[in-house]
């Protein structure tokens, strides 16, 4: 399913989306997948997404590492 981000491999593709996404626009941005366990409600394991920004937003550009 291209649409599931739970999945490893959905999980991967997000995490290049939200770094390109950020990078292109001069933020540094990291994104950690930390590997879930089962859930019956969802019947499998779940990949989550975490990353360093702060209510959707960034907390450094790259400029502050020049």
């Amino acid at each position: 399913m291209k649409g599931d981000y739970c999945t490893r491999e959905g999980a991967e593709r997000l995490k290049e989306q939200i770094e390109a996404y950020w990078s292109e626009r001069g933020h540094d941005v990291r994104v950690n997948l930390i590997q879930g366990g089962f859930l019956a409600s969802m019947r499998s394991a779940r990949t989550d997404v975490r990353s360093n920004l702060s209510n959707g937003v960034p907390t450094r550009s790259t400029e502050n590492f020049a």
